[in-house]
């Protein structure tokens, strides 16, 4: 079985691929300081939950956005699985997509590997709406290359700076409000968030067709993407399975290549 693990800034994947489909997920807050043996005795006890031990993991892939936290997880590999693991980014690793923009070493990681996925599964050319910490446009070519996009705060972060930065505001639930001339304070704030989002993606969306001018697919993809579901006017397809669809075709192309 394959493991593959998708570091985000603020949330880490861990999914179990069978050869076939992917049979299960777990996310754990991402905290760079957390050892190796921390995440073993975590993950031992929920691969104990579903039936299953290390022994069971024969591969592993690794995608990361914070550096600091990669040697902790390679040593899990290698560790605790005895797995030497693909880690996306570095040298010798085929990630499946070709970059076109002006400095390719500065794309992360995740944003590559989400883009393999898109093109794995829908017909480019594609803009992928990424709903994470931040939130991503990535425009993707029909010949599998990244050709840039636009980076926007995510509505998590919007929701705490609004929470933080004003006193008497409260944290809210991030949901669709049932309608938009919120009636008191969280209704206002669900509106403006919800509703304010909705605006920054179909007009971020619709700039990018009429400046590129291409006919383009549109996915939207992440951990909040689904609340977006019905509401957004550009969105066509909705994947929460992008990322981990990438990290299994870059698995696909690199599980032959010596260590």
């Amino acid at each position: 079985m394959l493991l593959a693990i998708d570091t985000g800034n603020t949330n880490t994947l861990f999914a179990i691929h069978d050869g076939k489909d992917w049979i299960i997920e777990w996310r754990i807050a991402t905290d760079s300081t957390r050892t190796a043996d921390e995440y073993a005795v975590w993950f031992h006890q929920l691969l104990e939950m579903q039936g299953l031990s290390f022994k069971d993991i024969s591969d592993c892939v690794i995608s990361t956005v914070v550096p600091q936290g990669l040697f902790n997880m390679r040593n899990l590999a290698r560790r605790h699985l005895n797995i030497d693991p693909i880690i996306v980014g570095e040298e010798g690793v085929d990630i499946g997509i070709g970059v076109r923009i002006d400095n390719p070493e500065q794309v992360g990681a995740d944003r590559l590997v989400t883009a393999l996925g898109g093109v794995q599964r829908y017909d480019g050319p594609l803009i992928i709406v990424d709903s994470g910490t931040a939130t991503t446009f990535d425009v993707v070519s029909g010949d599998r290359h990244f050709e840039g996009g636009i980076i926007a705060p995510g509505i998590n972060l919007s929701v705490k700076a609004l929470h933080e930065a004003a006193a008497r505001l409260p944290r809210i639930e991030i949901k669709k409000p049932a309608r938009v001339i919120g009636k008191d304070t969280v209704g206002a704030m669900q509106s403006g968030i919800f509703w304010g989002y909705i605006g920054l993606i179909d007009g971020l969306v619709t700039q990018i067709i009429e400046e590129d001018g291409r006919d383009f697919t549109v996915i939207g993809t992440g951990g909040v993407a689904s609340l977006f579901e019905g509401a957004s006017a550009t969105i066509q397809h909705y994947d929460s399975k992008l990322t981990i669809d990438g990290l299994y075709e870059i698995w696909r192309l690199n599980r032959q290549k010596p260590s």
